[in-house]
């Protein structure tokens, strides 16, 4: 089963995601960190969601760029946190896909996928902050836009969570809902 996760900064997302995960079962459960901490807040972000997993069983795998070279055990719950992270690192890093990033990604988690017996995916909900961005900030909306595309065409669940509250956009509790 495959579960996308979006929301805004602070809506809830990620404890919802480590939630769903939960409720998958005592399977082996990995996180897929894919955020460098590379200054005093992102050390902050990591050292909050590591207090927000402890206890839970998770297993730490760190993933900044290739994620189809990322080998978990079969029959496991995945956490892959997050898709903006990980989008930004395939274009930007040195070792990163650059141009291929979309392409990349989607066979990272289609690896991911045939491995796993569930794959929850956390991304995020940036695309309402500007009127306008700068060609670089474009591209990377556009990528990340269409990977986020793609894996809800895919998941089985596709949640939005605002202020804390799931909303199933696909699959879940209220699945009735008819996108147009």
């Amino acid at each position: 089963m495959l579960v996308l996760v979006t929301g805004g900064s602070g809506s809830g997302k990620s404890a919802f995601a480590e939630d769903r995960v939960l409720s998958f079962g005592e399977k082996k459960r990995i996180y897929i960190a894919t955020m460098h901490p590379f200054d005093q807040e992102s050390i902050k972000r990591v050292q909050r969601h590591r207090k927000m997993r402890a206890g839970k069983g998770f297993e730490t795998v760190e993933c900044y760029t290739g994620l189809k070279n990322v080998s978990v055990p079969e029959d496991s719950v995945v956490l892959l946190e997050c898709m903006s992270n990980l989008t930004a690192n395939e274009m930007f890093e040195e070792q990163g896909a650059h141009g291929d990033t979309v392409d990349e990604i989607l066979k990272g988690i289609s690896h991911l996928c045939e491995q796993a017996s569930h794959v929850v995916i956390v991304t995020n909900e940036i695309f309402s902050d500007a009127l306008s961005f700068d060609q670089e900030m474009e591209t990377y909306l556009k990528y990340l836009g269409n990977i986020n595309q793609k894996l809800a065409e895919k998941a089985d669940e596709a949640v939005e969570v605002v202020y804390g509250i799931p909303v199933y956009i696909k699959g879940g509790k209220n699945s009735e809902i008819i996108m147009e």
